[in-house]
């Protein structure tokens, strides 16, 4: 998996490659660091799988941002990835665009 972070003032941005797995979810999830963060986009356009360990770090995060009253997206997922959203029913908590 690959994770490359963009910050600008309070938006932050994930792009995430490869797998989002049980191997990989704690990577993802020690590179969210959302201090001083009220928008986060995590972009989607590399990634090729998602598992349930993967959207439990999205939902964290977006508890956490929530809390504070900051908003969080998911971009550019592929039809694999949507797919998985849409079945679980996360689609609906992130508005997947």
């Amino acid at each position: 998996m690959t994770i490359e972070k963009k910050q600008s003032d309070g938006e932050l941005t994930i792009e995430v490659g490869g797998r989002l797995d049980t191997n990989t979810a704690p990577e993802l999830e020690a590179a969210v660091k959302l201090d001083g963060v009220t928008s986060l986009v995590f972009d989607f356009a590399g990634l090729e799988y998602i598992s349930s360990a993967g959207l439990r770090v999205l939902l964290a995060a977006k508890k956490t941002l929530m809390a504070t009253g900051g908003e969080m997206s998911v971009v550019n997922a592929n039809n694999s990835v949507r797919s998985v959203f849409e079945i679980t029913g996360c689609s609906e908590i992130f508005g997947l665009s």
